[in-house]
C-alpha cells in the first residue's frame, strides 16, 4: 500500500478542444509528479493514479494521467467543479492533492 502524500501547488487551468468535447486540465509540477510516480506503486494500464483533490470549496476523487513527454501528471478538472468554483481556462488555481 502506498503512503499517503499531500501536496499543495498553484497552476494554470488549461483547455484542450477535441472533436467530442473540450477537456480542462491542471499540470502537476514536475517535482510533485516525480514524487507521486515514485510512491504510486501499481497503476492501471494507462499509468493513472487515483487521488483526492480540493480546489476552493470543492472536493472530489479522480485520477491523474501521465504525460510521457513532459514527465508530469495532468489533473482533469470536470465541468461541475469549474462551474462551482467559477473557473475558466487561463485561471491560476490552488490545488490540494492527496494520494494513497
Amino acid at each position: 500500500m502506498e503512503p499517503e502524500q499531500s501536496n499543495r501547488f498553484e497552476a494554470e487551468l488549461w483547455r484542450v478542444d477535441t472533436a467530442k468535447a473540450p477537456w480542462n486540465f491542471v499540470t502537476v509540477p514536475l517535482e510533485i509528479s516525480h514524487q507521486i510516480r515514485f510512491y504510486a506503486g501499481k497503476t492501471n494500464s494507462f499509468g493513472s493514479v487515483r487521488v483526492r483533490v480540493c480546489i476552493g470549496n470543492s472536493e472530489w476523487a479522480t485520477s491523474l494521467f501521465p504525460d510521457t513527454k513532459s514527465g508530469c501528471y495532468f489533473l482533469p478538472v470536470k465541468a461541475a467543479i469549474r462551474r462551482a468554483e467559477s473557473l475558466a481556462a487561463g485561471d491560476r488555481i490552488t490545488v490540494d492533492l492527496t494520494t494513497g
